[in-house]
């Protein structure tokens, strides 16, 4: 039997890996903390975000816009990235450097069970090579993830109207109206960084009372069933319409030759008109006969996350899609929030600290209308192992991701038998 390989790699790996990260180092930062949903242990500045909130020059924050950062829930935040503690990131910053970032070791009967599990998922799919052909190759293809998180507010007012039925009035005489952004939403501000909350509220003092423009203020308008033909705005009364039964004649003919009076007009061959009742007016919708329409401004308010996410892979795991790295459970480098966040420092990687500027740079636009709140950017390295199993002139790779480890094999697997044609369908991507 063939010898696993994997006692050759593990050796390169440790000794490699460990002499390039030991000596990275993260300037973190200290102070108060604003807890946040899914951002469990990071500490951020809450005199930060205010502080360069303040220093804005344009469309600046009212302090009260803050407050609720510190006192928002905390719900329980989801595991999707481990937070390194070594001494590389997290750890003590002043203190000893303890061992960096270790990938993924796999041994030859770890492959193959995965292999064989992912397999099994699949109805058509044979297990035979998983657990029969040579492990070739195995390689490390780490691949960094990075984001960049930025949380808008966004503010529009809309104007309302709808039919006066009485009350008081909210006018503009009890004060003046409130700005979009004098409006204290204390109560309402969502937790950090939620993908998408809206709220609407009242503008206080923007209501005005006018007279309804469909009706003149009348609440009634005219019947254009019986009084089609008359200039606008006048009417008559009276009017009748032909009876539909009779067609006007009052008489209803029968085969036999006879005439009986028509039931549905008594004979008169004339009915009141259905819609109004010859009244020749109707209920004016408009405003629901009152006459008058109150008008209020209404805030519209949207809290956003617009999210920026770049990935560094390597060409050996070049051909896996951007969003399986996404949702990959990695170690994670480094995480800073702050009103705007700036490009992360490593001591000793430019490789790092160009990727960090490269995520910066692609920060996703922010509406004219909206405010942003923080930023938090992050960069994980997700571990990522390509095996490559043989079988005489045949082989195939697949890839084995981040801590979860989840495989992922793209087209070609040597033993399937559906050839598109079975229940499953899996060739349609159901």
């Amino acid at each position: 039997m063939e010898e696993p390989l994997l006692s050759l790699l593990s050796e390169k790996r440790s000794e490699s890996e460990s002499e390039r990260w030991s000596s990275y180092q993260h300037v973190g930062r200290v102070n108060s903390v604003i807890p946040t949903a899914s951002l469990a242990g990071i500490e951020v500045s809450v005199d930060e975000i205010r502080s360069a909130s303040a220093a804005s020059s344009d469309h600046h924050y009212p302090s009260s816009i803050h407050a609720p950062l510190i006192s928002s829930p905390e719900p329980d935040p989801p595991s999707q990235a481990i937070v390194y503690q070594g001494g590389l990131y997290g750890g003590d910053l002043g203190g000893n450097v303890q061992h960096g970032f270790q990938g993924q070791t796999l041994d030859e009967v770890e492959i193959r069970e995965l292999l064989i599990d992912h397999v099994g998922h699949r109805c058509c799919w044979g297990s035979r090579p998983a657990r029969t052909w040579k492990i070739h190759a195995v390689e490390d293809c780490n691949v960094y993830v990075g984001t960049l998180e930025t949380f808008t507010e966004e503010r529009q007012i809309i104007s309302e109207t709808e039919p006066y039925l009485g009350g008081n009035v909210d006018k503009k005489d009890n004060g003046p109206e409130l700005g979009i952004w004098e409006l204290d939403l204390r109560s309402k501000f969502p937790v950090l960084f939620v993908p998408n909350e809206e709220t609407r509220i009242k503008i206080p003092r923007s209501e005005t009372l006018d007279k309804c423009s469909g009706c003149g203020g009348r609440g009634e308008v005219v019947c254009l069933t019986c009084n089609a033909n008359l200039e606008p705005g006048f009417y008559k009364e009276n009017q009748m319409t032909d009876c539909p039964n009779c067609h006007g004649r009052g008489l209803i003919a029968h085969r036999d030759g006879s005439d009986t009076i028509c039931a549905k007009c008594n004979g008169k061959g004339k009915i009141p008109c259905a819609t109004c009742g010859s009244r020749g007016l109707i209920k004016c919708e408009k405003c629901d006969a009152s006459g008058s329409l109150l008008t209020r401004n209404v805030a519209i308010v949207k809290w956003k996350t617009l999210s920026t996410r770049k990935v560094s892979a390597t060409a050996g795991a070049a051909s896996v899609p951007d969003e399986v790295f996404h949702r990959a459970k990695g170690v994670q480098l480094c995480n800073t929030q702050a009103y705007q966040c700036s490009p992360a420092y490593f001591a000793d990687s430019y490789f790092l600290n160009k990727f960090s500027s490269e995520v910066i740079a692609e920060r996703a636009p922010v509406p004219p209308s909206a405010r942003v709140i923080c930023e938090r950017h992050s960069i994980s390295v997700v571990p990522v192992t390509r095996v490559t199993m043989v079988h005489r002139s045949r082989s195939f790779s697949f890839y084995i991701i981040g801590y979860s480890r989840e495989v992922y094999l793209k087209d070609y697997y040597p033993s399937r038998f559906c050839w598109g044609l079975c229940p499953c369908l899996e060739w349609l991507k159901l």
